[in-house]
C-alpha cells in the first residue's frame, strides 16, 4: 500500500501490460516498479520492444495497466474516470513525443496556447488570455523562438518545431514532463539543443522529467538511468 503522504512524485507498482494480436498475446510489461522524486531527471533505456514507450504511456494516462498501480503525489491515477485523467494530462502531466503533433493551421504561439484553450471555457479564457499569451511568448523566447511566434510549422525547422512542442507541454505548468524519444527525428546539433533545454528546465526550474531513449549517450544527461529488458527493470 502506498501512503498518501509519500514524498515521491511518481510511484509505479507491479505494472503489467499485454496486447493481443489475433490469437497471440504479447506481454510488454511484466511487473514494473519505478519511483520518481520531485525534481528528478530519469532516463529509461532499452532495446526496441522492451516496453519503454508503453511504460511512459501508462504514466501519462494514455493507456491503463492490466495489473498494478500508478500514483502521482500519493494519489492513484491509473483507475480514475476518463474525465479526471484527461484533466490531469491538461494540468499536471506534460508530454513530448518524437513526432511534434503541431497543428499546421496554427502559428507557434497558437500551438503553445492550445492546451489552455482546451482547459478554459470561453468566458474564463477571456479573463486569463493576456496572462496566458504572455506565458506562452515567454516560453518561446526562452527556447530561442522569440522571433518565430507567428511562424507556422511549415516555416520552422525540426528542432524549432520540437521546441514549440516542449513549450506547449509546459504552458500549463505541469509537475511532470514525459518525453518519448524527443530527439529521434532531429540531427545531432538540434538534438543536443533539445537536451540542453530539458536539462536547464530540470536544473533551474526543478521540473521532474522522465525521458525515453534508445541512446545511452543521451541517457547519460539524466540523473538516473533505468534499463528495461523484456518488460522488466534490469539492474544496472
Amino acid at each position: 500500500m502506498i501512503e498518501p503522504s509519500s514524498p515521491l512524485l511518481v510511484q509505479v507498482r507491479g505494472v503489467h501490460k499485454s496486447y493481443r494480436s489475433g490469437d497471440t498475446q504479447l506481454d510488454v510489461l511484466r511487473g514494473i516498479d519505478l519511483d520518481l522524486e520531485p525534481g528528478a531527471f530519469v532516463a529509461i533505456i532499452g532495446q526496441s520492444g522492451s516496453g519503454k514507450s508503453t511504460l511512459l504511456h501508462l504514466m501519462g494516462l494514455l493507456d491503463a495497466p492490466d495489473a498494478g498501480e500508478v500514483h502521482l503525489a500519493g494519489e492513484r491515477i491509473d483507475n480514475l474516470p476518463s474525465a479526471r485523467r484527461d484533466r490531469l494530462r491538461n494540468t499536471d502531466i506534460g508530454m513530448v513525443f518524437q513526432a511534434y503533433h503541431l497543428l499546421p493551421e496554427l502559428n507557434a504561439l497558437e500551438n503553445v496556447l492550445a492546451p489552455l484553450l482546451v482547459r478554459y471555457s470561453m468566458a474564463a479564457w477571456w479573463r486569463v488570455r493576456s496572462e496566458a499569451k504572455q506565458r506562452a511568448a515567454d516560453l518561446l523566447e526562452r527556447f530561442g523562438l522569440g522571433g518565430r511566434l507567428h511562424h507556422k510549422p511549415r516555416q520552422l525547422s525540426g528542432g524549432e518545431m520540437q521546441r514549440v512542442a516542449i513549450a506547449r507541454a509546459l504552458v500549463a505548468q505541469p509537475r511532470l514532463l514525459l518525453a518519448d524519444e524527443p530527439t529521434g527525428n532531429l540531427d545531432e546539433a538540434s538534438g543536443t539543443g533539445i537536451l540542453d533545454a530539458l536539462c536547464e528546465l530540470n536544473r533551474k526550474d526543478g521540473l521532474s522529467i522522465v525521458l525515453v531513449t534508445h541512446d545511452a549517450a543521451i541517457a547519460k544527461r539524466a540523473d538516473r538511468i533505468v534499463r528495461l529488458a523484456a518488460g522488466r527493470v534490469e539492474t544496472l
